[in-house]
């Protein structure tokens, strides 16, 4: 006597998904249990979770031999979020759960007394499946507020096993369960600092709110106590909110690294890591379960690297492909996952280990092969990256004393801000790009797309090798990003030199 079961899941790689059939073949051999397809280590384990959760729920599995085959049989899986769908499929096979076919998509984890634990990544997973034309998603309970955000699927939460064999055919009595509680994450909200504290700092505050503006990379650079860190966090105040496009994406990195319901958010995300994390925790990856790290977390928000010389130079270097291509791919044996990493990164620097170099008041204790071999820790093709690189001065008295106040709120910053954007997206549309710093070089050097004249200079620094071609793109694109703030219609030979003054700043 045989039976076979069919029923879906998601095997997530990085933050996409590919829907999965799981089959159950059930015959009269020797009784046995094996999973086939790929299965990584806990996957394996489920043999052991799905007969105990089954016995629990009142519907124990037939004394046969079960073979449930993952297909495709290449694709790796990993992680217990294959445990409901491996139950649905051999329940289906057994004769137990008539309505369980291959377009319901099952997730969740089993513990073994039969209740449904929530897993991470359900964000991506509810996308994978809905763009697989999956007729319905069965996921824990726990996870319903996190599957809320995705549209265009239905959903369906069960807390048990016994609960989603029951709206799948099975004669068996209700019974009531403590359900799992999704696991409670807290999220840290950066509060909105007011821009109009920052004081003696012109071109620092320029440059901040140019930053936002056009989503622009920017260095810092300036003695201890000098105010870096103040305006960088006043730079996450001054961005706008994200649209529904960048809070999913959001959403969907958040989710696989485990946020739950904290997933969702309309601000754009803050990363601050110190200064010993690795490469491993910076760009992603792990030993098990590849996770995105704090360079796609950050995304469509600000990667903070305070005390920027500090980490090693390795590690900063990890960054350069992903500034350039905006996503990071993590390579293993068994396959790539990739991660969106469109974020912008903000470096904040002391001019030496001791911090005093070139401010003319207190001494530099610091050998000149000391300076070099500091700041060489950010790379020469690291710091081509960055549009702006402007130095923060010292506050002093005379400079507070001096301030007449034209320092913009944040309210007011911020509304600046989202002008420029509205300007940009207008005439970027249709292009695939909308801020500034996404669009390429030849946008910029199209005829017509800047005044006669006016990127004389920056031609001219080109062809003395003072400006790389990098160089040259970035600098145009922020002088598009000033000429939008300003709003004036294409840049003209002004906002080229007030761009190249902030790239050169330093």
């Amino acid at each position: 006597m045989t039976g076979i079961g069919r029923a879906s899941a998601v095997a997530l790689l990085g933050v996409s998904g590919r829907r999965i059939e799981v089959e159950a073949h059930l015959t009269s051999q020797l009784p046995g249990f094996s999973i086939i397809g790929l299965p990584d280590t806990s996957l394996g384990e489920a043999r052991e979770r799905v007969r105990a959760a089954a016995a629990n729920a009142g519907a124990p599995l037939p004394a046969r031999r079960i073979t449930v085959n993952l297909t495709p049989a290449a694709i790796p899986k990993r992680g217990s979020g294959f445990d409901l769908a491996i139950a649905m499929a051999v329940l289906a096979g057994a004769g137990v759960a008539p309505d369980v076919h291959e377009r319901i998509v099952y997730i969740g984890e089993l513990g073994l007394d039969g209740r449904l634990r929530p897993v991470p990544g359900v964000v991506p997973m509810l996308l994978a499946a809905r763009e697989s034309g999956a007729e319905r998603v069965v996921l824990p309970t726990g996870n319903l507020d996190e599957a809320r955000f995705v549209r265009g699927v239905a959903v369906h939460g069960v807390d048990s096993l016994r609960a989603a064999a029951i709206a799948a055919g099975a004669a068996l009595p209700s019974v009531e369960v403590d359900p799992v509680p999704s696991p409670s994450v807290t999220t840290e909200q950066l509060p909105v600092a007011e821009l109009a504290d920052v004081v003696g700092n012109p071109t620092g505050v320029r440059a901040v709110v140019a930053a936002a503006a056009g989503g622009h990379h920017a260095l810092l650079l300036g003695p201890p106590g000098a105010g870096k860190t103040m305006l960088a966090e006043r730079l996450h105040g001054i961005l706008p909110d994200l649209d529904d496009e960048a809070a999913l994406e959001v959403a969907a990195v958040r989710s696989v690294a485990g946020h739950g319901a904290a997933s969702w958010t309309t601000r754009p995300p803050w990363e601050a890591p110190h200064h010993s994390a690795s490469a491993v925790s910076l760009i992603g990856g792990g030993s098990g379960t590849v996770r995105p790290g704090a360079v796609s977390r950050a995304t469509r928000g600000v990667l903070f690297l305070d005390e920027a010389p500090e980490f090693p130079r390795a590690v900063l270097d990890a960054l350069r492909q992903p500034l350039e291509s905006g996503t990071v791919t993590v390579h293993r044996a068994v396959g790539a996952a990739e991660f969106p990493a469109r974020c912008q990164v903000l470096l904040a620097a002391n001019p030496c280990p001791c911090g005093n170099a070139g401010q003319g008041t207190l001494p530099c204790e610091c050998s000149p092969a000391a300076v070099r071999r500091y700041l060489g820790r950010m790379s020469g093709p690291l710091l081509d990256r960055m549009d702006i690189r402007v130095r923060v001065p010292r506050v002093t008295t005379a400079t507070i004393r001096s301030g007449d106040g034209s320092t913009p709120t944040t309210a007011r910053a911020r509304a600046d801000v989202e002008r420029a954007r509205a300007a940009m997206a207008e005439r970027l549309q249709g292009t695939g790009w909308s801020r500034n710093a996404e669009v390429s070089g030849g946008w910029l050097r199209q005829p017509g797309h800047s005044e006669p004249g006016a990127t004389a200079v920056l031609d001219r620094a080109l062809d003395l090798g003072t400006l790389t071609m990098r160089g040259w793109d970035r600098t145009m694109r922020l002088a598009w990003t000033l000429t939008d703030l300003q709003g004036a219609e294409r840049p003209s030979d002004v906002h080229v030199g007030q761009a190249l003054a902030l790239r050169s700043a330093l």
